[in-house]
């Protein structure tokens, strides 16, 4: 009944495997693959004609986490997946990254790719596992596909380099200070098409380092599915790239001067008007036959793409007139709105960026239900991308995959000089606003954000700045590798090269190729460039940073403590009944962890104090020898009950209440009394002994003796 094809290696420390013909055998291809004991179900389809007019790939990529993979039930009302988490949103833009640019040029027929994570152990991460599969099932379902591509995750450890790390291992990075970087690397043979990574100040050196152990890697993957394929795949498709050398003949001399005058001129929307047209007038000239043509506007992008890049590579003179090395004019403002906790304006060029830091106690967590586990998160980056931000209309509505995508490499960027949680016991958010956009919108919320958070008093290790690079690669082999990057470059370009970090080394990276990859000798000058252009910014950032910036007076205050564990208990009471009390008597939110560390928040110094002096007099042990501040609670013909320290209680023995004889205590004292007492020690049962004889009443200092010198002699 099945036709089942099935193909193993050991890859590092577990074995791989890909298999196909049992499920999903109406799909064009379809591959369960298999790292120790995490399964990802990769299915590929695709129409056999392009819909009339296509004039653009419309390639659709699908990442999905089912919670039964790890034995687990959807957390939330509805006990159902439902949206994309960030997770998988992030995850189906890291398959489809690497993939897009490998199929045929000209192919516009629909794709649609599905993986699906079938089983978790927890500690093989299906994202990986998830690109190995799609571009597997590429590669047999006879879709016209230039792979197959390999993947890799490459950790950085103790000095050397690790392949696909533990999922533990990874899951928030900041708090394992031994792992420096989490990595992610997809590839052909040849070449790196994709890098997508978080670290910890790695020098250019070993980030580049790291990018070529992981291609290595992934050598045995690219064999294995290429074996895999010879006995599984399907007949190709039968497509033949489409011809329209001769439109392009016809658009070139129909408009090639007018669209050298447009991408002359150097303001944006200048250029953006007189593009369009060009545009406009080139169609205007052509026969009805060929506006009709699906290949029209592909044959107008190749002229713009063509009259941008070649100017670049000849004379080293970009459309804005800067030199390949140049950064844009940069101005950077803090503290511009007035009750926001912290903010920024960071403007380089024609991209701006308004970002905006608000702090939080601990009930501002971000609750992450995972595959591996719930956690939580004290730090959260949103970027947020307008229309109005590039002069357009359009639609407004929840965050898509380039506003998560963007948000999640500003976060990236930043989380690695974040203070620890025991340093700065607040939830972070950071929304980044952007204002104005050509070229590079993540990177300005990279810069806008380190601002941002520095104006609102949060003590980074080191500024993080980021800069986005370009790369024009002629097919004579001449290239040039560009420095900030405007849209246009982006968009006509053959690689989107992001860096951020500190002074001291990188902590984001991030690579799209568009070709079919480049050599680490391009990609060790991009990163040359980058840290000139990272350094030339953070000189920048340093001038509006020229004091310690104050913390915002809108802030909570918060004051941390930690308790030892077999209190928690004490302090939490019953069905939570002390922790409500002393919120509700102090005026304070009060956050306690597993580990003990309690954090008292309050824009109130006093309710700070308040809940802090309530729960030390649970958790805290009274001192021998000292005196307290008591109330009388009972009087017997023995002496008084004083409740001296929260909620304990200790006895004044009758002839420990003044240095007269008494004969009951009610002589002196009556319940509800305040009183200074001294503890004396504890007795065989533990019960505390106080003394009040030797305690002044009205100052609460010991009374010293003082020694009878008139008998000597």
């Amino acid at each position: 009944m099945f036709n089942v094809t099935t193909k193993s290696i050991q890859w590092g420390r577990e074995k791989l495997t890909l298999e196909t013909g049992k499920v999903a055998r109406q799909a064009d291809g379809s591959v369960i693959a298999t790292l120790g004991e995490t399964q990802v179900m990769a299915n590929v389809t695709f129409a056999r004609k392009a819909k009339p007019g296509q004039d653009f790939f419309p390639l659709t990529v699908h990442y999905q986490e089912k919670y039964y993979a790890a034995g687990k039930v959807p957390g939330g009302f509805f006990k159902r997946e439902a949206r994309p988490s960030e997770k998988e949103t992030l995850t189906s833009r890291l398959i489809d990254r690497p993939i897009r640019p490998l199929f045929v040029d000209g192919f516009r027929n629909e794709v649609l790719v599905m993986a699906t994570v079938l089983s978790c152990d927890l500690e093989n991460d299906p994202d990986i596992v998830a690109m190995i599969a799609v571009s597997a099932a590429l590669t047999i379902s006879g879709v016209p596909f230039m792979g197959p591509i390999g993947a890799a995750r490459v950790g950085f450890s103790n000095g050397a380099y690790v392949l696909n790390p533990a999922m533990d291992d990874m899951t928030q990075l900041r708090l394992k200070p031994e792992q420096r970087l989490d990595l992610v690397i997809a590839g052909t043979k040849d070449a790196v098409m994709m890098v997508e990574s978080e670290a910890y100040e790695l020098t250019e050196e070993e980030m580049l380092g790291a990018v070529v152990f992981g291609h290595e890697q992934m050598q045995p993957v690219i064999d294995l599915i290429m074996d895999f394929a010879e006995d599984a795949a399907k007949e190709p498709f039968d497509f033949t790239p489409p011809d329209y050398s001769a439109l392009y003949a016809s658009v070139k001399a129909a408009g090639e001067a007018q669209m050298r005058a447009a991408f002359a001129l150097r303001d944006k929307q200048e250029r953006t008007t007189a593009i369009a047209a060009a545009v406009a007038d080139i169609i205007s000239k052509m026969s009805e036959a060929d506006q009709a043509d699906s290949n029209l506007y592909p044959a107008i992008k190749d002229l713009e793409a063509t009259v941008l890049r070649g100017d670049v590579v000849k004379h080293g003179t970009r459309i804005d007139g800067r030199d390949t090395k140049t950064v844009r004019p940069i101005t950077c403002e803090t503290g511009i709105l007035p009750r926001t906790h912290g903010s920024a304006l960071f403007t380089r060029g024609e991209t701006q960026g308004l970002v905006v830091t608000t702090l939080g106690t601990g009930e501002d967590e971000q609750i992450i239900d995972a595959l591996n586990g719930n956690y939580r998160s004290n730090f959260m980056l949103h970027y947020n991308f307008p229309p109005y931000s590039v002069g357009e209309v359009g639609r407004v509505g929840s965050p898509g995959r380039r506003e998560i995508g963007h948000g999640k490499l500003a976060w990236r960027a930043l989380q690695a000089v974040l203070p620890a949680a025991t340093d700065f016991p607040y939830t972070i958010r950071v929304v980044s606003e952007i204002t104005e956009s050509n070229g590079s919108s993540s990177m300005a919320s990279v810069c806008g954000g380190s601002l941002s958070m520095m104006d609102a008093g949060v003590p980074l290790k080191a500024p993080v700045a980021g800069v986005a690079m370009g790369l024009i690669l002629e097919d004579d082999g001449n290239y040039a590798v560009l420095t900030d990057i405007l849209g246009d470059e982006d968009h006509l370009g053959d690689m989107d090269f992001k860096v951020a970090g500190t002074e001291a080394g990188i902590t984001s990276l991030q690579m799209d190729i568009k070709i079919a990859g480049i050599t680490p000798a391009i990609m060790k000058q991009a990163l040359a460039q980058a840290r000139d252009g990272r350094l030339h910014i953070l000189g920048e950032m340093a001038k509006s940073l020229t004091s310690a910036q104050a913390f915002s007076e809108y802030a909570p205050k918060i004051e941390t403590m930690t308790i030892p564990t077999d209190k928690i208990r004490e302090v939490i009471g019953s069905g939570g009944k002390v922790i409500r009390e002393i919120v509700e008597l102090s005026g304070a939110k009060v956050d306690i962890n597993d580990d003990g560390m309690i954090k008292i928040a309050s824009n109130d110094a006093n309710a700070i104090k308040r809940a802090y002096d309530m729960i030390w007099s649970i958790v805290a042990e009274p001192e021998e020898g000292k005196v307290y501040t008591g109330k009388v609670v009972k009087l017997v013909d023995f002496g008084a009950f004083v409740n001296f320290f929260g909620k304990r209680d200790g006895l004044v023995h009758v002839s420990q209440i003044a240095k007269q004889r008494l004969t009951h205590p009610n002589e002196l004292l009556k319940e509800g009394q305040e009183v200074k007492v001294k503890l004396l020690g504890f007795d065989d049962r533990g019960k505390v002994r106080l003394g009040m004889k030797m305690v002044d009443q009205e100052t609460g200092e010991e009374i010293v003796e003082k020694k009878d010198d008139s008998a000597e002699g």
